[in-house]
């Protein structure tokens, strides 16, 4: 048995190379190998978002505060709140984020294959942000 205790993992800010806007992460749990899942809580300032990616084995979103936004390829933008659930199928290229006046804090957790979570792609835009909210 492991315990993490809350607070024992530094915060770290999102890189401007994978996110828009302000974006706080805060490292929960990765397990140890032969497992592959791991998580963290991410929180987004209004308007931040992540950039275009997918994920090797899809990716679990849990909303735990605020108001987002979350969208796959093609696919039209949802609002997502506390409690909601969202699941995005491996290779599905998606984003998610704030709503643009509100923060919004997530529990994301995904696997790894062959060492990869995530692969990133190129960031959403100021102009596709506001086309897409509206």
């Amino acid at each position: 048995m492991e315990i993490k205790r809350n607070g024992s993992q530094p915060s770290e800010i999102g890189s401007t190379a994978y996110f828009s806007g302000t974006v706080r992460i805060d490292p929960l749990f990765q397990a140890p190998e032969p497992a592959r899942v791991r998580g963290a809580s991410v929180t987004f300032e209004p308007g931040a978002r992540t950039a275009w990616h997918t994920h090797p084995l899809g990716q679990t979103l849990i909303v735990t505060a605020g108001y987002g936004l979350a969208q796959r390829w093609d696919g039209p933008i949802e609002i997502i709140r506390p409690g909601d659930v969202v699941w995005f199928a491996p290779g599905e290229k998606h984003w998610h984020g704030a709503g643009p006046t509100t923060a919004m804090t997530h529990i994301a957790i995904q696997e790894q294959l062959n060492g990869t979570a995530v692969e990133w792609l190129e960031h959403v835009s100021d102009e596709q942000y506001q086309v897409e909210v509206g």
